[in-house]
């Protein structure tokens, strides 16, 4: 794909590798709809990135917004190229603490709305003559259980199968479809767990070059999935 002049949507926009992702596309001669719920947040991205940046403050939980949106931006006249699903969000603890709040929150985040987003825009992708591309940002733990992230692991597990079937079903559409299983990445995320960030984190502007170099492949080679993390994860302190 040549990204130049191409149409993307990218959810969890406002910040780490969503904010990158955004950067990086544009760079390459991209339109980008950042989709987030903080309105100040997408502004200020922006003021940085440019016109080319088109910020949607909008709740991807909220199926009927999602349509909504959806409708009345694209059309056979604005068809969309890329999406990228990488809203998300971590709630860890024990099963028997971890409240039913928190897994419905990361169900409806991580997993719904990745289906909300794609159910949508794949009719869309299906009319457009040229080859598009989806890309799910699964993470490590859509591969591996372990304790205490009972909700986040389901969540993700979930993303890996959604994604494994999806490009199964759409690829002789001319849709390719990727799933991201990143490690440890410096972002704010671990805030949302009570985490440090450290220097053997993976960099967000890493894992967006990652996500460039994968858009840009010929139309049809596709790598349906990739696994990237930190060659030492272990913070420095630790060495």
């Amino acid at each position: 794909m040549d990204i130049n002049t191409k149409t993307a949507i990218i959810t969890g926009a406002s910040s780490g590798i969503g904010t990158a992702f955004s950067s990086a596309l544009i760079e390459q001669g991209a339109t980008v709809y950042g989709l987030a719920r903080s309105t100040n947040k997408l502004k200020k991205i922006q003021e940085k990135l440019g016109k080319q940046f088109i910020p949607v403050t909008l709740d991807i939980t909220d199926y009927k917004a999602v349509e909504q949106w959806i409708d009345n931006t694209f059309s056979e006249q604005n068809l969309p190229d890329i999406l990228i699903n990488n809203a998300g969000l971590g709630r860890f603890g024990e099963v028997d603490k971890l409240s039913v709040e928190d897994w419905e929150s990361m169900i409806k985040t991580n997993l719904s709305g990745t289906f909300y987003m794609t159910r949508q825009l794949v009719p869309l992708m299906k009319e457009n003559e040229s080859v598009c591309h989806i890309i799910n940002i699964a993470s490590i733990a859509g591969k591996i259980g372990n304790p205490q992230l009972t909700g986040y692991n389901a969540s993700k597990f979930g993303v890996r199968g959604f994604s494994e079937a999806l490009f199964k079903e759409v690829r002789y559409d001319g849709i390719k479809v990727t799933c991201f299983y990143p490690g440890s990445i410096a972002t704010d995320f671990f805030k949302q767990v009570d985490m440090d960030t450290h220097p053997n984190m993976m960099q967000p502007g890493d894992v967006a070059d990652v996500l460039v170099n994968i858009l840009q492949t010929p139309d049809n080679f596709l790598i349906n999935d990739i696994t990237m993390r930190p060659l030492n994860p272990k913070p420095p302190s630790e060495q």
